[in-house]
């Protein structure tokens, strides 16, 4: 093998499942990664981005409806992250030794030492958190009421009953099982306001709703166990009934590293280090639901039942719009597939796609010859199709809508991610002039025309992938590639429809002060 893999190498590729050409197709791309794509300018609302009126609401809601009567949808959740990043200031503490008496944690609060400060605030807050009783019920179990922790500001004794081993152990459980909303009944956690949330409009005629959660490898029993109770409390309160299903990110879609130097990056046995793949990876995941059409959201972002009403509105009228124009998408093909070559039929699809799929320069197809034109319509109309929702930017982290030009000069609205963006000066102006944010809640479709489910490989556009610089354990620089995003460079070939929607409906949770966040509160 060339490029710097060894002979010994193909064995643990093999393990993985990873052919070696695509081993060697993630190096060149780690070597010399070249540009996905230019950003020309951010999808606003009239242009890239559809404002819903209140009538085209009631339609789309409609048509989700009597879509979902047959079963033929499903929620999707990529629920694989631990929490340990709502805690990343707070773990540094319990490294300390000797660990820090209130006086010092007070100065260094004052100071506006951030481990500190948010010591200070848990202590400060802790009654308002969702999972305060199973707190309280740990410390008592360990002998100290919480209330005495508190008022001796125990930081040590406080965080090993939140975070260690032994204790509630939230540094290193799923985001999903952590208690996201405390109601008088008790705590729920993110998974079970999942499944109250999504019961309101993905079940069929029968109650029966359809979720499909991705997990970590290790983490199988401890869902299995939160979702048992989780599906009894829903038929016995909403009378709905909870399939759920869970799946693991493959190892197959791992990637490689390399060196600052541009080697393989090795472990210290030698062997190919060998990361996740990122939320890219999940694609697999989407595509071997047997489900029509899916509606995605993040595990994080999900509200307290107050609240469910509102998101489940704004989830049908996106799912009922993939439905309705998928309909229409279908009719465009069927005239497209007949013997007439009828002019009008033509000049209607291209209208079809400028104005309804945002497909640019769709409608300048006309001048085409009719063969031509006839097989560029198929071949844009006869492939994936997505809505996603956007939120007005309030500068939350993330991706937004933006349209971009590929290399091969072809244009379209994609959700592009900051870290996708070069330091160009030009590029990163347009970037900050974004008006819209992705929230991560879109529908899309898994099923073509015929009701196939669709090869999705073929629309990921390979060079979009992530590129990052990290730090291995062992403190050794690395370069590390992350496949294109799944609502990024994996949806990159699909035809997107942006929608706007309250920023009511996006809550998401990136530390655990978030929590307390009115969207959170019950």
């Amino acid at each position: 093998m060339t490029g710097g893999l060894h002979s010994d190498d193909r064995d643990q590729l093999a393990e993985h499942g990873i052919e070696p050409t695509e081993a060697e197709r993630q190096l060149e791309l780690l070597r010399r990664p070249g540009a996905a794509f230019r950003l020309l300018r951010p999808c606003t609302v009239g242009d890239g981005i559809r404002r819903l009126d209140e009538g085209e609401q009631r339609g789309a809601v409609a048509a989700w409806r009597a879509a979902v009567v047959h079963g033929t949808a499903a929620r999707f959740v990529p629920a694989s992250g631990a929490a340990t990043r709502m805690f990343r200031t707070l773990q540094p503490l319990l490294e300390e030794d000797p660990f820090p008496g209130p006086a010092e944690l007070s100065r260094r609060a004052a100071a506006f030492d951030p481990p500190a400060r948010d010591l200070e605030r848990l202590f400060r807050e802790l009654p308002r958190l969702p999972f305060f009783d199973e707190l309280a019920a740990v410390c008592a179990a360990r002998g100290t009421p919480l209330r005495d922790v508190r008022e001796s500001r125990d930081g040590r004794r406080l965080l090993r009953a939140l975070l260690g081993e032994g204790g509630l152990g939230m540094a290193d459980l799923p985001k999903a099982l952590l208690p996201f909303h405390r109601y008088p009944s008790g705590s729920r956690t993110a998974l079970e306001e999942h499944l109250r949330e999504g019961s309101r409009y993905v079940a069929d005629g029968n109650g029966r709703c359809r979720f499909h959660f991705t997990i970590a490898p290790d983490a199988g029993e401890a869902f299995l166990a939160e979702i048992a109770g989780a599906r009894e409390r829903l038929a016995r309160d909403l009378g709905r009934h909870a399939e759920v299903e869970l799946s693991q990110q493959h190892p197959r879609t791992d990637t490689l590293a390399i060196t600052p130097e541009g080697e393989p990056f090795r472990e210290d046995d030698g062997r190919l280090l060998l990361r996740p793949g990122g939320h890219g990876a999940l694609l697999a995941n989407l595509g071997n639901l047997d489900a029509r059409w899916v509606l995605l959201k993040n595990v994080d972002n999900v509200r307290p039942e107050p609240a469910h009403e509102l998101v489940a509105h704004w989830q049908q009228v996106i799912g009922g719009l993939l439905v309705s124009l998928e309909a229409q998408v279908a009719e465009h093909l069927r005239r497209l597939r007949s013997e007439a070559n009828e002019e009008a039929g033509l000049a209607a699809g291209a209208r079809f796609l400028a104005d309804e799929l945002s497909v640019p320069g769709a409608t300048a197809w006309a001048d085409r010859p009719a063969g031509e034109l006839r097989r560029l319509l198929r071949d844009q109309l006869d492939r994936p199709l997505r809505v996603c929702a956007m939120v007005a930017n309030r500068g939350e982290p993330g991706g937004g809508p933006f349209w971009v030009v590929r290399p091969d000069g072809e244009a379209s609205a994609q959700i592009v991610e900051r870290d996708e963006v070069g330091d160009d000066r030009g590029q990163q102006e347009i970037l900050a002039a974004g008006t819209h944010f992705n929230p991560v809640q879109m529908a899309v479709g898994l099923r073509d025309a015929d009701g196939r489910p669709w090869d999705l490989p073929r629309f990921v556009d390979p060079r979009a992938v992530f590129i990052t610089r990290k730090s291995h354990p062992s403190g050794r620089p690395l370069v590390a590639l992350e496949r294109p995003g799944l609502w990024n460079g994996a949806m990159a070939g699909w035809n997107t429809v942006f929608v706007e929607v309250p920023a009511e409906t996006f809550a998401p949770v990136k530390t655990v002060f978030d929590l307390l966040r009115p969207e959170h509160q019950v």
